[in-house]
C-alpha cells in the first residue's frame, strides 16, 4: 500500500507544479472573475457609448414620442432630427457623424413605417431597440383608430392564465421544476467538462511515462492495479483542487455583486429550495462518472506509445460523453420521455442522465440507487479488466493505436504470469 500512496502523491504534486496546471488555473480564475463581473464591466465601457442617430421624420410626428420610449426601455440611443436632403445623411452615416439614418413614414393606413440605414446590418441592437419602439407606437396608434381604451388595449394583449397541476402524487411544482432545472443544467456542464479534461489527462500521464520507459520499471514493483488508481486518485485530487478554486472564487466574487438582492446566494439564483438529496445525489453521480470514465481512459492511455496518438484512441470515449450530454439536454425538456429512461441505465450515461432526471423527477428511490449500483459494478468490471489490459498495454511499443492492442495486452499478461 505505500507504493500505492507513492504514486498517488507523485503524480499529484508533479501536475500541480506544472506550469501548465498554474497557468490555466490563472486563466480560467481570471475568466470566472470576469464573467462573474461581466455586468459591472459592459456598464464601465458603455457608460459614454450613446448612440446618436439621425431622424429624417417626414409624419412630423413619430420622432418625440419614439425617444420617449427609447428612454423607458433605458436604450442609451439619442435622436436627432436630421432636415437635409436623404443623400446628405447617408454621408453623414458614412463619415462617423451618427450612428445611422432613420427614416420615419407613414403608410397608407397612417401607420408608420421605418428604414433604417447604417455601414452594417450585422449591429441588431439599435435596430431591434428602434422597432420596438416603433411597435408600440403603432400598437397606441391602432388602438385608437379603432376606438379601444387603454383597459381594452391591456385586456387583448394579456396573456392567457392556463395554470398547470400535475395529477401525481408528490410532483414537482412549476416552481421546484425551474430551480431544479437551472441547477440540474449547471451541473451537467460541470460533469461534462471535469470528465472530458481531466480523464484525458490521465490518458495522457500513462502514456507519457510509457513513452519514456518509466513504466517498465514501475510495473514490475507494483501491481497494476494499485499503479492505476493511484493514477487516477491523483488526477481526481488534481481536479478537485482546481475546481475548488474555481468555485470558491466564483462565489466570491459573485456574492459582491448581490449585496443588494434579497437572500443569499442560492435564493438569489433561485436555487434557495433544491432538495439536500438533489445536492448529494449530484455529488455521488459525479464522482462515480469520474472513476468510470477515468478508468477506462487509463487503460486506452496504457495502448499506446506515443502521446500523439492519445486523441485517436480516446476518441470513442470522448464521443460516449458528448452523446450522454446532449441527451441531457433533449431530457431537460422532456426528462420522462421513455428513451431518455431507457438510455439513463447505460453505464456511461448514467451519471449525467440518472442525476437529470433525479432533479427533474419525483422517482422511487430505488431508481438512482439501481442507477448507482449499475455504475458501481461497472466500475469494478471495467477496473478489473482494465488492470490486466493496462499491464499488458504498458509494455506494447511501437506503432500501437487500435483497438485491437486490447488483445495483444491482455495476451502479455496472460504470457506474463505463467
Amino acid at each position: 500500500m505505500n507504493n500505492f500512496w507513492i504514486i498517488l502523491s507523485h503524480t499529484y504534486m508533479s501536475k500541480v507544479k506544472t506550469k501548465s496546471f498554474v497557468v490555466t488555473t490563472i486563466l480560467t480564475l481570471a475568466i470566472v472573475v470576469g464573467l462573474s463581473n461581466m455586468t459591472n464591466i459592459i456598464e464601465f465601457f458603455n457608460k459614454d457609448a450613446q448612440e446618436k442617430i439621425a431622424v429624417m421624420d417626414e409624419t412630423n410626428q413619430l420622432l418625440e414620442p419614439l425617444q420617449e420610449q427609447l428612454n423607458v426601455m433605458d436604450s442609451e440611443i439619442i435622436l436627432e432630427q436630421y432636415d437635409k436632403e436623404l443623400a446628405d445623411g447617408e454621408k453623414a452615416v458614412e463619415e462617423g457623424e451618427y450612428s445611422g439614418l432613420l427614416v420615419l413614414e407613414f403608410d397608407e393606413g397612417s401607420l408608420p413605417v421605418a428604414t433604417y440605414k447604417s455601414m452594417s446590418i450585422s449591429d441588431t441592437n439599435s435596430s431591434s431597440a428602434l422597432q420596438s419602439g416603433l411597435q408600440q407606437i403603432k400598437t397606441q396608434m391602432a388602438a385608437n383608430q379603432i376606438n379601444l381604451s387603454q383597459e381594452q388595449l391591456a385586456a387583448l394583449y394579456e396573456p392567457v392564465p392556463m395554470e398547470r397541476v400535475a395529477l401525481a402524487e408528490n410532483a414537482k411544482t412549476e416552481e421546484e421544476l425551474n430551480q431544479a432545472r437551472g441547477l440540474v443544467y449547471v451541473l451537467l456542464f460541470v460533469i461534462y467538462f471535469a470528465v472530458i479534461m481531466y480523464a484525458n489527462m490521465i490518458a495522457m500521464e500513462v502514456a507519457t511515462e510509457k513513452s519514456s520507459r518509466v513504466m517498465e520499471i514501475l510495473i514490475s514493483s507494483v501491481s497494476p492495479i494499485k499503479q492505476m488508481f493511484a493514477k487516477i486518485l491523483g488526477i481526481g485530487l488534481l481536479s478537485l483542487t482546481q475546481m475548488a478554486l474555481l468555485l470558491g472564487v466564483g462565489y466570491f466574487s459573485i456574492k459582491q455583486n448581490l449585496d443588494s438582492m434579497e437572500g443569499g446566494f442560492f435564493d438569489a439564483f433561485g436555487f434557495g429550495d433544491v432538495p439536500v438529496s438533489t445536492i448529494i445525489y449530484a455529488f455521488i453521480f459525479f464522482i462515480l462518472g469520474y472513476f468510470l470514465y477515468a478508468t477506462l481512459a487509463a487503460f486506452l492511455g496504457s495502448l499506446v506509445s506515443r502521446i500523439e496518438d492519445i486523441q485517436q484512441m480516446i476518441t470513442p470515449m470522448t464521443l460516449l460523453v458528448v452523446a450522454g450530454f446532449m441527451i441531457a439536454m433533449f431530457g431537460l425538456g422532456k426528462p420522462d420521455a421513455s428513451f431518455v429512461t431507457a438510455t439513463s441505465y447505460i453505464p456511461f450515461f448514467t451519471p449525467m442522465l440518472m442525476f437529470m432526471r433525479v432533479g427533474m423527477l419525483t422517482l422511487p428511490a430505488w431508481e438512482p440507487i439501481l442507477g448507482i449500483v449499475i455504475l458501481l459494478v461497472s466500475i469494478i468490471v471495467l477496473a478489473i479488466f482494465g488492470a490486466r489490459v493496462y499491464k499488458g498495454g504498458v509494455l506494447l511499443y511501437g506503432k500501437t493505436s487500435s483497438f485491437k492492442d486490447i488483445k495483444k495486452a491482455l495476451q502479455l499478461t496472460k504470457s506474463d504470469k505463467n
